[in-house]
């Protein structure tokens, strides 16, 4: 996959505040983010509905923040995907689009096809991906915090004029 292409109007986070989480290595964010997304999706795991994860990895590259992480399914959690492993799955995004996506102001087909979230490697791994996010009910659980993602989103959607930071991922290559 390649680095994603600036879209004109694309709001991204400002440098000076993705230079600091440029600092704290990929695996850190892997380890937090499964154990967020282990109590996020407790019924979920339960149910087998992330099976299709198992021993497979999945990269997110948060572009603009200048922050990755991957995980995979280990037993039926998820679990933090050392940094060397390969992965399946790639997808990589701004953090704005990221949260147009968690606070559903727009679909995920939406966000592929106008190439706003780029996706690289098992194509059938990223569908399967997609249904589960489709599928999933979250306000229930966390209705205060998809609030204030939403706050971040619309604070970040009036602040595209600002200088883009550099993109700091290498090209990333697809697995066979």
């Amino acid at each position: 996959m390649n680095n994603m292409t600036h879209i004109p109007g694309t709001p991204y986070l400002p440098a000076p505040l993705a230079l600091p989480l440029s600092l704290v290595p990929g695996t850190t964010y892997s380890q937090v983010m499964v154990k967020v997304l282990n109590k996020l999706f407790v019924p979920e795991l339960a149910d087998g509905e992330l099976d299709f994860l198992e021993g497979k990895v999945m990269r997110v590259d948060v572009i603009d923040a200048r922050l990755h992480f991957s995980i995979t399914l280990r037993d039926g959690v998820l679990a933090a995907a050392s940094a060397n492993q390969p992965h399946d799955l790639s997808i990589e995004g701004s953090i704005y689009d990221f949260l147009l996506l968690a606070t559903r102001r727009e679909d995920a087909d939406t966000l592929f096809f106008n190439r706003r979230l780029r996706l690289g490697g098992d194509t059938e791994l990223g569908l399967y991906v997609k249904n589960f996010l489709d599928a999933l009910e979250l306000d229930g659980r966390i209705g205060p915090f998809l609030k204030m993602m939403d706050g971040v989103t619309t604070l970040i959607g009036r602040i595209p004029s600002l200088p883009k930071p550099r993109l700091p991922f290498p090209r990333l290559g697809r697995r066979n």
